[in-house]
């Protein structure tokens, strides 16, 4: 099949995106909706500096695989990454991701775990006063796996199971993430398409309520590297499955008037360009002496939703530094939700294969071999 012909299969795949997501015009908000939106969280600071989301960035980053399946490859083989996340208010977020290739069944398979910690509260009675102390925490496991298929596609899916303990109520879903990706060595050119968080819950808060929908997304991304300058440029789309993601925000259709009294305002128009961009991120990056990384991000959504109209700040932009070395990838990233400040997010990869040795036993799980990345 000629590059042409997997021009025309994207566009396919794009087109039916943007029939999806036109589908619901009525407008919905992004937050809130379901539960488990820690599962909407970025898993490593690379992420983050990317804006939250990346589903077609074609660099050796394990973090990737846990964004869509497809990215998984062999040149990820034995790659162990640990990240904290000194989240807003105290929260603790610690994020694991592991990658193995397994050479005589052509499948790469990771494995990763979120957890997220919130601390102590005091627990009082009706009238306040103090009966002791409790925890709350959600976390996620995640298992998948992704194969090649002929010269430039990867496809892959994972398992996912989530928990949540909040007080004296707990919860649970079952979900499964699938992905697609291509990606034109020649060109450097690489194309995603990701459908997140498929499932239900297995565990109501409230066994007497239904059971609360999860936080589904459906995804499509791009990724362009120049040849000739270190830069790559990076495009996500999001919520492609409902056109209309903007708040009807009633303070916005409110004003005071030279008499000082307060007017309603009779909004008819249709914000069109308003409703797409909130769909999308932008992000690039620049490498600087083929080790050093530094990522700029900002996604629309997160600062229409997040920014004061008085003083909106950097209200949805990210950004990110990384380090690549031979047996070691570090990355920092400082994300801006809101005008109050933002959060850091730290991590280090290791190449286990290239640390240390398993002697006999590892020539027997291939532990010490390397492959590589890109074919």
């Amino acid at each position: 099949m000629c590059i042409r012909q997997y021009g025309k299969v994207l566009l396919g795949v794009f087109s039916v995106s943007l029939l999806l997501c036109f589908n619901n015009s009525i407008a919905q908000v992004t937050g809130g909706q379901s539960a488990f939106q820690y599962l909407t969280l970025s898993n490593a600071p690379h992420v983050s500096a990317l804006g939250g989301i990346s589903i077609a960035n074609p660099d050796n980053d394990i973090a990737f695989a846990l964004q869509n399946p497809a990215m998984m490859r062999p040149g990820m083989h034995n790659e162990l990454q640990l990240v904290y996340n000194d989240y807003y208010a105290g929260i603790s977020i610690l994020n694991l991701q592991y990658g193995y290739n397994a050479p005589k069944i052509n499948t790469s398979f990771f494995f990763g775990v979120q957890y997220l910690n919130y601390g102590s509260f005091q627990e009082t009675n009706t009238i306040g006063n103090v009966i002791g102390d409790f925890h709350a925490s959600d976390y996620a496991l995640t298992f998948g796996a992704a194969r090649s298929y002929l010269e430039h596609w990867r496809y892959g899916a994972d398992i996912k199971w989530a928990g949540s303990s909040l007080y004296e109520y707990k919860g649970a879903a079952a979900l499964m993430d699938v992905g697609v990706n291509y990606f034109d060595t020649s060109t450097l050119i690489d194309i995603g398409i990701a459908a997140k968080n498929m499932g239900v819950m297995v565990q109501k808060y409230n066994p007497n309520n239904p059971s609360e929908p999860v936080p589904f997304d459906l995804q499509l991304g791009a990724s362009k590297k120049f040849k000739h300058l270190p830069l790559r440029l990076l495009v996500t789309a999001q919520h492609l499955y409902e056109w209309n993601i903007r708040y009807d925000n009633p303070a916005d259709l409110t004003g005071t008037n030279s008499l000082g009294t307060t007017d309603t305002v009779n909004d008819k128009g249709s914000h069109f360009g308003d409703k797409l961009f909130r769909h999308f991120i932008f992000a690039a990056e620049l490498t600087l002496a083929k080790r050093i990384t530094i990522t700029a991000s900002y996604n629309d959504l997160e600062r229409k939703e997040l920014a004061l109209q008085t003083s909106p700040g950097l209200s949805g932009f990210a950004f990110g530094v990384g380090i690549n070395l031979n047996k070691f990838q570090v990355h920092y990233a400082r994300n801006y939700y809101y005008v109050s400040g933002a959060y850091n997010e730290l991590s280090i990869t290791m190449a286990l294969n290239k640390l240390f040795g398993l002697n006999q036993l590892g020539e027997k799980i291939h532990w010490n071999a390397e492959y590589p990345d890109w074919e």
